[in-house]
């Protein structure tokens, strides 16, 4: 007999699955690309505005390692909120981008946190003029 992968997700601690959240904005802020892409299982999927789909630890290796246009900064959690493995989280950002300039933003992301707290998705949103 097997269990749904939805039934999984409903047995997976909040407490734990926030733990797993903030260890990856530390390890993004660190600069641990290796780290933070470990946290990704296999088929886990990242949306994020202007890129394409992210899958598992390879793509956000390629994101974080080559495609990230800042190049340092700091995350700052200013509210978090989970329900079992669905973690919302709501900050600020404040770094530099490769080129120099500063960057300074208000973003959300939204977690699914896997029971061997493997991030199973990711997406991120951003408070910023469309056009």
């Amino acid at each position: 007999m097997t269990t749904s992968p939805d039934l999984e997700l409903t047995t997976v601690d909040a407490d734990f699955a926030v733990s797993v959240v903030r260890r990856f904005y530390h390890l993004v802020d660190t600069g641990d690309a290796p780290g933070l892409a470990a946290l990704f299982a296999p088929d886990a999927e990242y949306r994020r505005p202007g890129y394409g789909l992210m899958t598992g630890p390879e793509g956000l290796l390629g994101f974080y390692g080559r495609d990230r246009t800042i190049a340092s900064g700091n995350h700052t959690l200013t509210t978090v909120l989970a329900d079992g493995a669905t973690v919302g989280v709501f900050g600020e950002f404040h770094g530099v981008l490769h080129s120099g300039a500063p960057v300074d933003l208000r973003f959300a992301d939204s977690f699914t946190v896997r029971p061997d707290g493997l991030f199973a998705t990711r997406d991120t949103y951003f408070f910023a003029p469309l056009v």
